[in-house]
């Protein structure tokens, strides 16, 4: 499998930064960028590291096109990216996952845990909704 930075684009725009700002953050061109994200090259392991770092995710995630490994038959199973722990224990979860779940502010979820599987959380919904 060829190694692509599929995702690199993705998460520039998403982070609100240009190519010229990441260019200037790891020390390189923006035409280094811009190949990277063409697939017409490769950054070096620091760079990796790096991007990994300023969009808070992981060399994995930036290298794999994670659509193509995501796809169920059903299309019902999602890979949605990572999300990082606070300090006071709470998530954001991403804004595709919250498209695709329906979850809006004021939303309770169910977390449900099993030490071998991992956590889940279920959409209960507005179920103490405001007085209106």
């Amino acid at each position: 499998m060829p190694i692509q930075f599929s995702n690199l684009k993705m998460y520039r725009i998403k982070a609100g930064m240009t190519q010229e700002t990441i260019a200037e953050k790891l020390g390189v061109s923006r035409q280094a960028v811009a190949k990277w994200e063409r697939g017409e090259s490769l950054p070096d392991i620091e760079s990796c590291m790096a991007l990994a770092d300023i969009f808070g995710t992981t060399v994995d995630m930036l290298v794999r096109n994670m659509q193509m490994q995501a796809k169920s038959e059903d299309d019902a199973r999602h890979v949605f990216g990572i999300s990082k722990l606070n300090d006071k224990g709470q998530i954001t979860l991403p804004a595709e996952c919250r498209r695709v779940f329906g979850l809006k502010p004021g939303n309770s979820l169910l977390v449900l845990g099993d030490e071998s599987k991992g956590i889940a959380l279920v959409n209960l919904g507005n179920i103490a909704p405001d007085a209106e």
